[in-house]
């Protein structure tokens, strides 16, 4: 009877953490965020406007940069603001969207990763037929059929959610972590949520499992090929090609499913601190790290990146 339907939810963001480091928090949030803007930014930018770099596999990495920098742009300054202003109060209506929001992106990663790990197997294991199979319409069709599958399985969670009553009292309603995520708004429900936690929790799975079975299967293939071939002398340059994108997968997918596997098990329960600390590590930093490493381990990005600083100096020199 003390309860009244709220609207509005209020940003934690890092539980727990002390007031007097408000600052520090939004200071290193900024530079993140100034960080992922910069890296994906120029990578986007460099494949879009150097012919060179209009094959395949750069356009599924320009892809994967708008993605991050979109997650990263719906979600950060949010956060920026809770510990630099002080602004902690989000609409319901607002959350809704930005958990939307983040799920979407969060999938669209997750395919364009596998997408990734398709060209990777084709160019490998199909070295002379690549051109024909991997072209570029073929890529950007791929990408583009992800976005929209990754619309469509979103939205039926997101209207799950938007159907959920939040009651008072108003200590209730925080969002005791980074951003709004499906996990976090079930919990402030006062209605049985059951049903919607489980279509949440599958659609997850399907999310993360498939294209990481895929993405498994590839590389366990290219193994197998190569074992038995005579193409042994090539291993280091497979390697050297695999490890930039198994390096991407590792950080977008192993605190994933850590966390997954730990949720599921009943006698564990992960500290709230603990959870929004592994929700930044699994969720912004990858973000500002696949640019940084396709930078220093692609040499056609490495020499495209130099060829454009030399013709900024010589412009400003002239």
């Amino acid at each position: 009877m003390n309860e009244t339907v709220i609207s509005e939810v209020i940003l934690v963001g890092f539980p727990g953490l002390p007031e007097d480091l408000d600052n520090l928090v939004s200071i290193v949030m900024f530079l993140v965020y100034i960080i992922s803007l910069t890296t994906n930014g120029s990578v986007i930018g460099l494949v879009i406007f150097n012919a060179y770099l209009h094959q395949p596999m750069y356009l599924a990495i320009a892809n994967l940069a708008a993605s991050d920098l979109l997650f990263d742009t719906i979600t950060l300054p949010n956060l920026i603001a809770r510990y630099w202003f002080g602004s902690s109060t989000i609409n319901f209506k607002v959350c809704i969207l930005q958990m939307f929001c983040v799920h979407y992106l969060g999938s669209v990663d997750s395919y364009l990763l596998m997408v990734m790990a398709m060209d990777r197997y084709v160019a490998i294991s199909q070295p002379l037929r690549y051109v024909m199979i991997i072209t570029n319409k073929r890529i950007l069709i791929m990408c583009a059929v992800f976005w929209i599958v990754a619309t469509a399985t979103n939205v039926t969670i997101s209207i799950q959610v938007s159907e959920i009553t939040l009651c008072g009292p108003s200590s209730r309603n925080k969002i005791n972590t980074l951003f709004c995520t499906h996990t976090a708004i079930s919990a402030l429900a006062c209605t049985d949520v059951t049903l919607t936690k489980k279509v949440g929790f599958i659609g997850a799975m399907v999310v993360l499992l498939v294209p990481l079975g895929f993405i498994l299967l590839s590389y366990v293939l290219i193994i197998v090929e190569f074992s038995r071939s005579s193409r042994s002398e090539n291993w280091p340059k497979v390697f050297y090609t695999c490890t930039t994108h198994l390096l991407v997968v590792a950080l977008y997918y192993v605190p994933r499913v850590f966390v997954y596997i730990v949720t599921t098990i009943p006698l564990i329960i992960i500290k709230p601190d603990i959870n929004a600390l592994l929700l930044f590590l699994y969720s912004v930093v990858p973000h500002m790290a696949n640019p940084i490493i396709y930078f220093l381990r692609t040499k056609e990005i490495r020499q495209t990146l130099a060829k454009f600083l030399r013709r900024i100096q010589n412009m400003a020199m002239g």
